[in-house]
């Protein structure tokens, strides 16, 4: 495991150790998170430090392989919840900033966080996908947009389905724009439960190189 400076680097991906953490330390600024996306690197904190991230396997989505049960369908057809994107980017992520998670200890989107990631969407490279619900957002997600890649950070859902529901109509969006490859970092059930599998680290830094330009 590296330590950062002020320098704008990072060490390789297969540096990393074996729960995946690469480096600690450095900055949030823009150059340094396009740098660490493009490189299949992203942060998580612990006490205001950055600590960066490339684990092996990595849990992913691939478009064309989303599953959507017979129970969401139904929610789409009759669209259930008022899709939207990027119209409030800032409170889906105070809404993510205040998820609850029980295997941490409070959020790991500190106030930094969530303005390096606002300054990155007023950049265009960071997006929120939300639903709303009676002219109140009730469930979203963001994440940073490369290339063809779409990196998924974090979600929150006020009302049952409301979350996936965005995350789902989000996620033909971006298989309408040819996005090829959907990075969800680690796993979960509920993101396997619609398509999401792992793939070796390698694999997944290959299919950077080529979906990123």
């Amino acid at each position: 495991m590296q330590i950062l400076d002020n320098k704008l680097w990072f060490p390789p991906a297969n540096e990393a150790l074996e729960d995946g953490l690469l480096a600690i330390g450095g900055d949030l600024s823009s150059e340094r998170l396009l740098l660490a996306y493009r490189n299949g690197i992203f942060p998580w904190f612990d006490d205001e430090i950055p600590l960066w991230w490339c684990p092996d396997p990595r849990f992913v989505i691939l478009p064309d392989e989303l599953k959507v049960s017979k129970s969401m369908k139904q929610l789409i057809r009759r669209n259930a919840f008022d899709f939207r994107v990027n119209t409030a980017f800032e409170q889906v992520i105070m809404n993510c900033k205040e998820v609850y998670r029980p295997d941490q200890q409070g959020t790991w989107i500190t106030d930094k966080v969530a303005e390096a990631y606002i300054k990155m969407h007023k950049l265009g490279y960071a997006h929120s996908a939300e639903a709303w619900l009676n002219g109140e957002l009730v469930g979203g997600l963001y994440g940073i947009r490369l290339g063809k890649v779409f990196f998924g950070e974090s979600m929150f859902t006020h009302v049952s389905n409301a979350s996936k529901y965005a995350f789902i109509r989000y996620l033909e969006k971006l298989r309408q724009e040819d996005v090829q490859l959907v990075d969800c970092q680690v796993y979960t059930e509920h993101l396997e439960s619609l398509g999401a599998r792992m793939i070796s680290r390698d694999e997944f830094l290959q299919l950077l190189a080529q979906l990123i330009s």
